[in-house]
């Protein structure tokens, strides 16, 4: 067994709306488990709770791979990640099989593959395999790399109000939303948090002077400068008192109700290790409370207790701690809602102030303190006191937190109780915290979590608002540019700023932002990722679709202009043109239940792709009585037809009509693949709710030239001759322009064409087959993209389509797309029509207007 490639699906995909890993295993030998003896019983003692092999009702025989995607399924399940879904399926090639696992995170479900091989090869070689080890080195990772407590409990909160969110680190800082309704949050920070409200409330001494001069009641204290002025300050504030590090966080180097000289020095040293400057204020007797205040309000309270041990009269305080740290809610870091307590030199010193040290046994019922603060980071523990706590202590706490800026802080109180007011009780607020910590908050140590998680995502998102930018998916064989182009601009007339993806570029508005074929998840996510971009529209091609899946989690439109007989088959497995409308389905299938799928309905594989849209559906069609559209219409439902040389929108009673000769893209609806492309657009948006006038303008102002939609059907004049410029490159796309052109009067037809060589054979050799009977010269030529065949192969296959044309008289090969450009050119006179198969667009573009100019100027 072997694996021969291995990649993320990070969207919705081809096998379910899960995130997977995908991995292309070939079984060359024996590889069905059944002919393998001993084989499961040597994998289920290496593995108990591996799942059934032989799931009930298939009668497939089952395989290594599939054992292998049941075994990386299982071990990331019983390492306590939540999946569920595998499958395997074989492939063409005899022996290879694509074994697809859901992950969680993807560098578990990477290791998960790599454990799963490891396990089947124990059981084949009968060697030993450590399921303990292969389950903590899972369990290690996914606490490595997941989200932690609080910005997960965020995501979560964000996940169920359905706002999409796009982890942008390794670390905690997550976006929400798309586009230019999107927010990002860092652990609990978010883009509001301002960086001098941060940095205020890291000076204690000004966070102290601005909250006294709200009124909020603080304690006594001031920043020193060395040990002796620290002495010196304790003296004019009184003893005890507390000192800090100014700049501190999380309770680091904090020592409090220092009564001594000795103690002083020994925590402003503490101190000292983690701040240049040090504070010294008095200190206030009574509870540690944290109160966290989000947008205004108290959402959350909890009483901190340092982290301690109650003696038994049995057990030493070093055997305490370990019980304690025995609790399977106690861990390492962030990652449980419980922190190990630590037995340092902190702890050390803290037992000595109280005449211990670690192996003293303290009497039954004693409470043993290890720190002087409590943070749960030390070993401290919360207990939630919400619903206790006073309006007047919540409104201290609240104009703390607007007192020095911040959007979402943790604000730590000193006092008895929280059902009393600060005043009553002489208490103070201590501190106050940005990106405060929420474990406390979603799981107490006792008493009831609180939401904290969907009142940071409240703050964020009003009522109703999910975060979501219109995004619009085209996909299919042809058109699909054009059809992209033209309903960005319609959305662009409609008042929105629009991110466009298509097989040309990136577009944020008018400007190209990156060039190329950028029809795939990658390009997409950078669209919806940009602030400046309220609607989507997004060309969504097969290979991205099979290569990482989509990305986003659900649209608002998907378009499919057409599947026709198909293109690029054969490769990644897609080999017929069922499999191919499958993997275009993908796109439907993830519309969102308020939204539309456009479908061709002359087209059979696209107009069946009805049954699988979540939301509606509007078909579009060149032949209003073709059945499909006929019965879409009976029913009263959403159609776009052509009525002689008008296109009409009818649902019900309502009809809305468009003259072809309104819409120049058409040229009076000769060219009859733009007719559709037009239709498919109209019906994009009129989904998304354009006003029909709005429509109408954008069709008749759309330019279908070679700056605004290069390599489809730009039309040129060279010396009297008609040139035309296409991106085509399948038999349909080849079917279509000849349709178009036939319209076109000329005296002589020629054609320049290259062949790509990830096509069929049968594929290229169809294009000429289709030209030849169409065109009274031919131009063949080798481009720069032979993908893979050997010098000469494809315009020997362009030859062999040419061998039985009708009408093609004259058969060229030229090396080089601008050289045979140029030949064409050379022979073109008044009349002629050149029709110029284009590989590089851009290039190709940019030398037949150089051409054009120069012919002019001549």
């Amino acid at each position: 067994m072997e694996i021969s490639r291995l990649r993320a699906l990070r969207g919705p995909n081809l096998w379910s709306r899960h995130t997977a890993i995908e991995a292309i295993v070939s079984c060359r030998d024996t590889s069905e488990i059944a002919a393998i003896p001993g084989f499961e019983a040597r994998l289920r003692e290496r593995f108990p709770g591996i799942d059934q092999l032989h799931p009930a009702g298939r009668d497939e025989p089952v395989t290594l791979a599939h054992a292998l995607g049941i075994a990386a399924l299982a071990l990331q399940a019983h390492a306590g990640c939540p999946v569920s879904f595998s499958r395997t399926a074989q492939t063409v090639e005899a022996g290879v099989y694509q074994v697809v696992v859901e992950y969680t995170e993807e560098a578990v479900g990477r290791l998960a593959f790599d454990l799963a091989q490891t396990l089947l090869r124990a059981a084949l070689d009968d060697t030993p395999f450590d399921l303990a080890e292969a389950l903590n080195k899972l369990r290690e990772l996914d606490e490595d790399v997941r989200l932690g407590p609080s910005t997960g409990a965020i995501v979560q909160a964000a996940a169920t109000r359905g706002i999409p969110y796009r982890r942008l680190t390794e670390g905690s800082l997550v976006q929400f939303g798309w586009g230019s309704r999107s927010r990002r949050i860092q652990a609990a920070e978010t883009g509001r948090t301002s960086a001098i409200a941060e940095a205020i409330a890291q000076d204690k001494d000004l966070t102290k002077k601005l909250l006294d001069a709200a009124g909020v009641p603080v304690p006594v204290g001031r920043p020193v400068t060395d040990v002796e002025d620290a002495w010196a300050a304790a003296c004019e504030i009184g003893l005890p008192v507390v000192i800090k590090p100014v700049d501190g966080n999380q309770g680091k180097g904090v020592t409090v109700n220092i009564a001594s000289r000795d103690q002083l020095l020994s925590a402003y040293a503490a101190a000292a290790e983690y701040s240049s400057e040090v504070m010294v204020e008095r200190y206030l007797p009574g509870y540690d409370f944290r109160l966290l205040v989000v947008g205004g309000q108290v959402v959350a309270a909890a009483r901190r207790d340092p982290p301690h041990v109650i003696g038994d009269g049995e057990h030493t305080i070093r055997a305490l701690v370990e019980q304690v740290n025995s609790d399977p809610r106690r861990g390492e870091g962030h990652a449980t809602s419980l922190t190990r307590i630590r037995f340092d030199d902190i702890a050390l010193a803290r037992l000595a102030l109280q005449g211990m040290d670690a192996e003293s046994v303290p009497p039954k019922g004693m409470r043993v303190v290890l720190r002087n603060n409590a943070n749960l980071s030390t070993g401290g523990t919360a207990t939630d006191v919400t619903d206790d706590v006073h309006p007047e202590l919540a409104a201290r706490a609240v104009a703390a937190a607007q007192m020095v800026g911040l959007d979402i802080c943790g604000v730590d109180i000193v006092c008895d109780s929280v059902v009393q007011p600060l005043e009553v009780q002489n208490g103070g607020v201590v501190e106050v915290n940005a990106a405060p910590g929420l474990r406390m908050h979603l799981q107490p140590s006792f008493g009831k979590g609180r939401a904290v998680g969907e009142a940071i995502i409240s703050s964020m998102f009003g009522p109703g608002d999910d975060g979501r930018i219109p995004v619009v998916a085209v996909a299919g064989t042809n058109g699909k540019t054009t059809t992209v182009r033209l309903i960005a601009h319609m959305l662009t007339l409609n008042g929105k700023r629009v991110g466009m993806t298509n097989s040309d570029g990136v577009y944020i508005g008018q400007r190209r932002i990156d060039s190329g074929d950028c029809s795939g998840p990658k390009s997409a996510r950078n669209v919806l990722m940009h602030p400046a971009v309220d609607a989507a529209v997004l060309e969504t091609a097969r290979g991205g679709v099979l290569r990482e899946g989509l990305a986003f989690d659900r649209c608002d439109v998907a378009v499919v202009t057409n599947i026709g007989m198909g293109d690029h088959l054969g490769l990644s497995y897609i080999s017929t043109v069922e499999d191919l409308a499958v993997v275009k389905r993908v796109i439907v299938q993830n519309v969102a239940p308020h939204g539309s799928a456009v479908l061709n309905a002359m087209d059979p594989m696209s107009a069946a792709m009805a049954d699988a849209c979540p939301g509606s559906v509007i078909f579009f069609a060149t032949d209003a009585h073709h059945p499909v559209a006929a019965t879409q219409r009976a029913q009263g439902r959403r159609l776009v037809c052509l009525d002689g040389d008008t296109i009409v929108a009818v649902e019900g009673t309502m009809e809305q009509r468009i003259r072809l000769a309104d819409i120049p893209l058409t040229r009076n609806g000769s060219i009859g693949f733009q007719v559709e492309n037009a239709m498919a657009a109209t019906a994009a948006a009129w989904a998304l709710g354009l006003d029909w006038n709005t429509i109408r303008a954008a069709l008749a102002s759309f330019i279908n030239d070679a700056q605004t939609a290069p390599g489809r059907f730009n039309l040129f004049d060279y010396r009297g001759a008609t040139l035309i410029a296409d991106y085509g490159h399948n038999p349909d796309a080849i079917l279509a322009l000849v349709s178009a052109i036939e319209n076109m009067p000329a005296k002589r037809r020629f054609v320049v064409i290259s062949g790509a060589g990830d096509r069929r054979d049968v594929d290229i050799r169809r294009q000429t087959e289709i030209l030849g009977d169409a065109f009274d010269e031919v131009i063949l030529y080798q481009d720069q993209c032979q993908r893979g065949r050997s010098d000469g192969e494809v315009l020997a296959l362009l030859r062999q389509g040419l061998a039985h044309a009708r009408r093609a008289t004259a058969v060229d090969e030229i090396r080089g797309e601008f050289i045979a450009t140029d030949n064409a050119l050379a022979r073109l006179q008044p009349g002629d029509l050149c029709l110029i198969l284009v590989d590089q667009v851009d290039e190709a573009l940019a030398h037949i207007a150089r051409r054009v100019a120069e012919n002019a100027a001549a």
